[in-house]
């Protein structure tokens, strides 16, 4: 089954929406600001750089990061704030939590729209970070005895 194409700018303007209502009142602390604005900031990247992988495979990973920051972002802080603002403004904090849960749920979609632009683009089911392997695959390897002769030994030459 296909998953149907979504614009990189769409996803970008529906989370920095979401970010952007979920901070109306101050409940989340700056951290929670800075990184999914961080996220978003690279996602800018991605639409102006339409065939970079790097700056969709950074994207999605700033998602993926967010999502988990998020989750300790409303574990710590979400009780606190909804004693702190029911006398105060309830229904205010209420749309702002909402709209803040509803930008979490969200986000394992927007991953899933964002790999899937990440392989338009030319990346691979295999991340590769840049880390050196080990790798016992000796086939294009060449011989130091006669360098115009790749992957034959010395021996077969001379039988002739």
């Amino acid at each position: 089954m296909e998953i149907p194409t979504i614009s990189l700018k769409s996803i970008v303007l529906v989370h920095w929406l979401l970010t952007i209502w979920a901070c109306l009142i101050s409940w989340l602390p700056t951290s929670y600001v800075l990184g999914n604005m961080g996220a978003l900031a690279v996602g800018v990247w991605a639409i102006a750089q339409r065939d970079s992988i790097d700056a969709a495979l950074m994207f999605l990973i700033g998602l993926a990061v967010t999502i988990l920051t998020d989750i300790v972002h409303f574990a710590l802080y979400y009780a606190a704030a909804e004693i702190q603002y029911k006398g105060v403004a309830p229904a205010l904090f209420r749309f702002s939590g909402g709209l803040a849960i509803t930008s979490l749920m969200l986000k394992p979609v927007s991953c899933l729209y964002i790999y899937q632009i990440y392989r338009v683009r030319g990346g691979e089911y295999n991340v590769n970070f840049g880390f050196p392997c080990i790798t016992r695959n000796r086939d294009s390897y060449q011989s130091i005895d006669h360098p115009d002769q790749s992957g034959t030994s010395a021996s077969s030459n001379t039988q002739a």
